[in-house]
């Protein structure tokens, strides 16, 4: 027996170090990494190069917005607006996605639900969301209460829309097996229809990050002079291009973070929904 789990041991540590030495030998210019790193490394460049030629109050470089960058945060501006932005965005997010998941599982499961939603849900999906901003306010005060329920109408519906397309996917076999097991309803959701649509939720929930940085960007412009929305605004009414390009570059590595944070917990919650590329 000992023998045997000798060679189980050294068959497991062979397979992995033969994909490492596998990797080893592909060169660089063919790595992912190559690619997805060296043209943002070259736009910065030719920005670089080619942003002094214009004139400085219509556009700025990456240089100029580092030292702006810099400024605004020892100064502790951009941290301040930067929270409450934050703020506004996890809680939008959060009711979001704590509406937008059980309603559409409750609409895919449930057809009188669905009949009696499907009509107010895709004319509210259809509305510009910005034409409904002003009446948002003055319903609800221009405070933080306000920007929430923006952000949250941004996203619940790609939230709940592909949770919607997802649980209707849902094979038809495996729900039949979790009847014949005589499973509740919520176990049914819990153990069959939720993880079969966990890449259909990762991906509403991708779609509804971008729309809630759209939506609180604008109900700041709306609302209280607060958050990075209003340091777009007020550094751009006063010319400082290099200060008003570092809040959207912040909000750009804001949803590139939160995207990529989504993909990791993806993968640590439901390893069976993606396949690494």
């Amino acid at each position: 027996m000992s023998a045997v789990n000798e060679a189980r041991a050294g068959a497991i540590n062979v397979v992995p170090d033969a994909g490492a030495a596998k990797s080893e030998h592909v060169p660089f210019w063919q790595r992912r990494a190559f690619y997805r790193y060296g043209f943002v490394v070259f736009i910065l460049a030719l920005w670089e190069l080619l942003g002094p030629l214009v004139n400085p109050i219509l556009f700025s470089h990456p240089s100029k917005i580092a030292v702006a960058f810099y400024e605004l945060t020892a100064s502790g501006e951009l941290p301040y607006y930067a929270v409450e932005s934050l703020q506004i965005l996890f809680y939008g997010l959060a009711f979001a996605i704590l509406v937008g998941v059980p309603l559409a599982v409750l609409m895919a499961r449930f057809r009188p639900v669905d009949w009696s939603l499907d009509l107010p849900i895709n004319a509210l999906y259809a509305t510009p969301m910005v034409a409904l901003v002003p009446l948002l306010v003055l319903w609800f005060g221009i405070y933080m209460q306000a920007k929430i329920i923006v952000v949250f109408l941004f996203a619940v519906f790609p939230i709940l829309i592909n949770t919607y397309q997802g649980v209707r996917e849902c094979d038809k076999n495996m729900i039949e097996v979790a009847r014949s097991f005589r499973s509740t309803e919520w176990q049914t959701w819990r153990d069959v229809l939720l993880p079969f649509a966990v890449p259909y939720i990762a991906a509403g929930i991708r779609l509804a990050i971008g729309r809630g940085l759209v939506g609180m960007v604008i109900a700041e412009f709306y609302t209280t002079i607060s958050g990075l929305g209003f340091m777009i605004s007020r550094y751009a009414n006063i010319f400082e291009t290099d200060k008003t390009f570092v809040p959207i570059i912040l909000l750009m590595f804001l949803g590139i973070a939160l995207t990529a944070a989504l993909k990791w917990v993806e993968r640590r919650v439901a390893p069976w929904s993606r396949a690494d590329a």
